[in-house]
């Protein structure tokens, strides 16, 4: 089973998060384990500080080493260790498939303040972000990039391995096409007649280029392998 812990200044972000959704509903179901830990457990002196002001000056406060290296190493060896970064490759779906594949633990590393002493990096094996823009602390993107892990392991969505087969960046590489319920027709928008033909074969091939189309017009820019096939209806 995959044991995530994500360690945090500010745990209580993440109540919500573990008791609604699809990610309550993968722990309930035993597919991994979710432990919170509080940063603070592990600060110094009678306040547990946690952070101090930056050498050489400059606004705002970092985060000091001996806290983090302290909760980490409390967390047992891990398989890896993620730390949440402006600077860190951007995280993708790609790296969530290979992150639900963990055989071990991971540990996340939200930060805050202004950001870390550059000595705590030593303790992360990959630094993420999940955009160019900078937020007050790294609890939202952690709970992303957990979200987007948890969803993938065995188990946890109905209808098996299709379920995640033909999504938006997923083995194709663009956008997964339109897609339709009932009622056939509203306020005069139209579900595509080869939607409702029947046609398993047709279903395929439209879906195969409105993904295309969708992903030209939208996201050009992730372009490139040749789109797969979706899975059988």
């Amino acid at each position: 089973m995959l044991e995530i812990d994500i360690i945090s200044v500010q745990p209580q972000m993440f109540r919500g998060f573990l008791e609604e959704s699809i990610v309550a509903r993968a722990v309930k179901k035993g597919a991994c384990r979710i432990n919170i830990v509080d940063l603070r457990e592990f600060g110094e002196g009678r306040w547990r500080k946690v952070d101090d002001k930056p050498y050489g000056g400059g606004p705002g406060m970092l985060m000091k080493c001996a806290p983090w290296f302290a909760a980490v190493e409390s967390r047992g060896p891990a398989a890896r260790v993620v730390m949440t970064s402006p600077a860190g490759k951007r995280f993708a779906q790609r790296d969530a498939e290979e992150l639900s594949g963990t055989d071990g633990r991971i540990v996340f590393m939200c930060g805050h303040y202004e950001g870390f002493d550059a000595r705590i990096e030593s303790l992360a094996t990959d630094l993420y972000s999940v955009g160019d823009f900078v937020m007050t602390g790294g609890e939202l993107a952690a709970a992303s990039m957990v979200d987007a892990i948890v969803r993938l392991l065995p188990g946890v969505l109905g209808g098996g391995p299709a379920a995640t087969a033909s999504e938006s960046f997923g083995a194709g590489g663009g956008l997964e096409a339109p897609q339709y319920t009932h009622p056939p027709e509203f306020r005069g928008m139209k579900v595509p007649e080869v939607l409702l033909s029947g046609d398993h074969r047709k279903i395929e091939a439209w879906r195969k280029s409105a993904a295309r189309k969708k992903t030209e017009n939208l996201r050009p820019d992730i372009l490139g392998a040749p789109l797969t096939a979706p899975p059988e209806i």
